[in-house]
């Protein structure tokens, strides 16, 4: 299947089908009714049990269950145990169970920190090799919605899972049109604008309709495994959107950093004006970046300090695509590469030792060789207004964060919020004084 932009729209006033994201909210299930299922299933997997007839989507579905019920910091010594003997026995069968065993497993594994965290391995396959559905941000489209089907279904459940509950109705809607405005560029105006009207008002009273008008996955393999691609650590209801938000902040650096390098290989080939316009989409998309944060900002303080006491070694800091993202604008000087934030993404550093072009050294070439080519000065100005919505990004991440840690240490093992401010005039294209007079 090729990737595509597209995600699949559902008509409004049509039946929605039984099952899957988009139509209806999941079952509930009791903690009685999970804990005795996924005993029975882990069982029918563990060997010498014959792998054939198992679904894996089935076991993950499961699993996920129990961890929404118990949080994946408290799942049973015991139950870990038979799920890497599962792993173990059935390892290389399906790449999409070893990638969600992986997440699982990783505290298990002593291997926990922000990739397993979020997901992203699994995440990861819905966008790379040649039969993935998607691009990164199509992706962030189904991460949004889903994160809007999310908060929808569980303010109609009966019984929260967790004693701190859910967001009151005002914050729920100012949730959702954060989200839903982070769907709009990928939905268009009308689309969104109407999807905005469905959460603004009651989203409950109109719940099916809503949900009519959530993007789906173009793949149904997609769509099933996204639903178990979020793995708590605790039962607090934010820790879920909060997951899904850093999913959607890292898709959306991954798909800003392809584009850079795009815009790179433009610069190279004697295209600034192609150039510029990449650069101009990585503007847009750093922009929306920003409504991300907002949404975060909606999380309560005490849910995030409840689930933040067992995420300990799963850090933001170790994001990957945003440092690979900001390495591919230029390579940062030394004082930069030698701060926690590279220290803990080694994929990233060895990327820089391999000598890939960045966006700023073909700059300088071209700007030797063509100093009056005018594409370039199309180019300065595209670059200039990405480094002013960067500069914007980094106020409000520091704003948000100043508001959940106080000065509370970072879960990345730095001073937290005094981090942060350290950097925040930091620039991307720092090795690039011709922008200054154009900030």
């Amino acid at each position: 299947m090729a990737r595509t932009d597209t995600i699949v729209a559902r008509t409004p006033g049509t039946p929605l089908p039984e099952t899957g994201p988009g139509a209806r909210c999941s079952a509930e299930l009791t903690r009685a009714d999970v804990a005795a299922m996924v005993r029975d299933e882990v069982q029918r997997w563990l060997p010498p049990a014959e792998g054939a007839g198992r679904d894996p989507l089935g076991l993950a579905r499961i699993v996920t269950q129990e961890v929404r019920w118990v949080g994946s910091h408290s799942l049973d010594r015991s139950l870990l145990a038979d799920l890497a003997a599962v792993r173990h026995a059935r390892r290389g069968q399906d790449a999409r169970l070893d990638a969600f065993l992986d997440c699982v497993l990783a505290r298990y594994d002593d291997r926990y920190w922000n990739r397993p965290y979020l997901c992203l391995p699994l995440l990861e396959q819905f966008v790379e090799g040649p039969r993935a559905p998607l691009t990164h941000t199509g992706l962030v489209a189904l991460l949004a919605a889903d994160l809007v089907r999310f908060e929808l279904c569980a303010s109609r459940r009966a019984t929260p899972v967790s004693a701190l509950g859910r967001p009151d109705g005002r914050t729920l809607r100012t949730r959702l049109r954060h989200a839903v405005r982070l769907l709009t560029a990928d939905l268009g105006e009308d689309l969104g604008a109407v999807l905005l009207g469905g959460v603004s008002a009651d989203p409950l009273a109109g719940l099916p309709e809503v949900l009519a008008r959530l993007p789906i996955a173009p793949a149904p393999w997609a769509a099933e495994w996204l639903e178990v691609s979020v793995l708590p650590t605790s039962t607090v209801h934010d820790e879920t959107f909060f997951i899904r938000a850093l999913q959607t902040h890292e898709m959306l650096y991954a798909a800003a950093a392809r584009l850079v390098g795009d815009a790179t290989a433009c610069l190279q080939a004697g295209r600034p004006d192609l150039a510029a316009g990449l650069v101009d989409r990585v503007t847009a998309m750093v922009d929306r970046g920003q409504s991300l944060f907002r949404m975060v900002a909606t999380m309560r303080y005490e849910a995030f300090h409840t689930f933040r006491e067992s995420t300990d070694g799963a850090s933001a800091i170790q994001s990957e695509q945003y440092k690979r993202f900001e390495v591919r604008c230029g390579t940062p000087p030394p004082d930069r590469l030698e701060c926690p934030a590279f220290e803990q993404v080694p994929s990233v550093s060895a990327e820089l030792a391999d000598g890939r072009e960045s966006l700023t050294g073909a700059w300088r070439v071209a700007r030797l060789r063509r100093p009056h080519d005018p594409g370039l000065a199309r180019l300065a100005t595209a670059m200039a207004a990405l480094e002013a919505s960067h500069r914007r990004w980094k106020g409000t991440h520091v704003t948000v964060a100043t508001r959940m840690l106080g000065e509370a240490r970072g879960s990345g093992h730095t001073s937290g919020v005094a981090y942060l401010r350290a950097w925040v005039d930091h620039r991307l294209f720092w090795a690039v004084p011709e922008l200054d007079a154009q900030q």
